[in-house]
Order: structure tokens, then C-alpha cells, then sequence
């Protein structure tokens, strides 16, 4: 039976121009591609890139709506068929906008599917945000994260050693996206997920802040 065409979809949250954080997801990209054509399936990329949605992203964050844009980027995650998602290091954690991104998004949207953590900073001291703090974010999203994540400063891009962490992590993903395990939870149990949008799930605007529990802990009365 013929194997539909996979589709890898790069999460870059890149800002400069030219941006390492997207040079390193680009040749992840291709490196992916490179191996699953080896192992007869055929793949095929496309770019969500976050600096554009940078306003889109603010406003679901303070309202809970989102905007076409949005709409349009979780429609291409939803049916990727894996995932790179790349973020540039700044003071020790990954890029605000890159964790708002994930933060807007239906917490069951990713589940299952296979996904390479990459990372590009100025000094190799950020090495272990990828692993502490990125990973967890994922973790929580319930996807399957390879177990090679990917890292860079500028020296790394000549060393033979970032070669072979990519070509290791490429070579994971692609051998994730062969299994077809996201897309196997898609078919057959997708509805008894919960998908709801935010971290707390839209609880937040369940809440009556006019109750006098709620005027007592914001300052405005006392319970009587």
C-alpha cells in the first residue's frame, strides 16, 4: 500500500535576520527528509514562523481569542506529521514568544506526535535549557519528543560533533513519523481528548469575581 506523503512542519521563533535558531531547524529539516526518502517515504516541510505572529499571539494570551493567523498555524500543526520546534535562548529560559505559541494552543492539539527540541543561544551556559525547561513544556503537551534535542552557539556549527546530533535526532523523528503513532491516536481516539485552549483550560473565565470569596481575595470587601 502506498504511504501518503508526511508532513513536517518547523516551529521557528527565530527573530533576526539572517537567524541561526532557523538555520539549525532548516538543516534539521532537510537532514529529516534526507532519511525518511532513504527509508522510501516521502516528506515534506512547511514553516510556522512565530515573529509574525508575535501580536496575534499577545492578544490570545490576554483574551483567549484567536485570530485567523492562529486559526491558520494550529490547522498546520494539527496535521503534521511531526515537528521541529526551534527556539533562540535568552537568560536562561526558551524565547517568550515561543512558549506563548505553545501556551494558546489546544492542550491535546500535539498529542502523539513526534517532535526534535532545538535550541541556538550566545554561550554554551544555556545547554541544559533545552532538556529543563523546553522538554517539560512538551512533556506536558503530551508529545513524543526524540531523545536527541538539538543545541548551538556559534561555535558548534563547525564541529563535527553538531553533524552527528543532527543527523541522530533527524534520524529518530523520521523513524517516529514512519510509525504513524499520531496519526493512529488522531483515527481512533481523537474525541475522548479533552482540547481545550490556555494552560488552565479556559477555567479562568468560569470564575465569578463578584462573589464576596473572591471580593475579599482581590481586596475589594470582606465575606460576611
Amino acid at each position: 500500500m502506498q504511504q501518503h506523503t508526511k508532513q513536517l512542519v518547523i516551529v521557528d521563533a527565530g527573530t533576526s535576520d539572517p537567524s541561526t535558531t532557523r538555520m539549525l531547524s532548516d538543516k534539521t529539516a532537510a537532514r529529516v527528509m534526507e532519511v525518511a526518502k532513504q527509508r522510501g517515504v516521502t516528506a515534506t516541510a512547511k514553516v510556522v514562523s512565530l515573529k509574525p505572529l508575535a501580536n496575534d499571539i499577545a492578544t490570545a494570551l490576554t483574551t483567549g481569542l484567536l485570530t485567523p493567523e492562529l486559526e491558520r498555524a494550529s490547522e498546520t500543526l494539527r496535521t503534521a506529521d511531526g515537528i521541529i520546534a526551534s527556539t533562540p535562548i535568552y537568560k536562561a529560559g526558551p524565547s517568550a514568544l515561543f512558549t506563548g505559541f505553545f501556551q494558546v494552543l489546544d492542550n491535546d492539539l500535539l498529542i502523539g506526535k513526534p517532535v526534535i527540541l532545538a535550541a541556538t543561544a550566545g554561550t554554551a551556559r544555556h545547554a541544559l535549557v533545552v532538556d529543563d525547561q523546553v522538554r517539560p513544556l512538551f512533556a506536558y503537551l503530551r508529545t513524543l519528543t526524540v531523545p536527541t534535542a538539538l543545541f548551538a552557539t556559534a561555535e558548534d556549527w563547525s564541529s563535527p560533533d553538531m553533524t552527528t546530533r543532527i543527523d541522530r535526532a533527524a534520524t529518530e523523528l523520521a523513524l517516529l513519523i514512519e510509525a504513524g503513532f499520531a496519526e493512529g491516536v488522531r483515527d481512533t481516539s481523537w474525541q475522548s481528548y479533552q482540547h481545550s485552549y490556555g494552560s488552565a483550560g479556559g477555567t479562568e473565565l468560569g470564575i465569578d469575581l463578584s462573589s464576596d470569596l473572591m471580593k475579599l481575595a482581590t481586596g475589594g470587601g470582606s465575606a460576611q
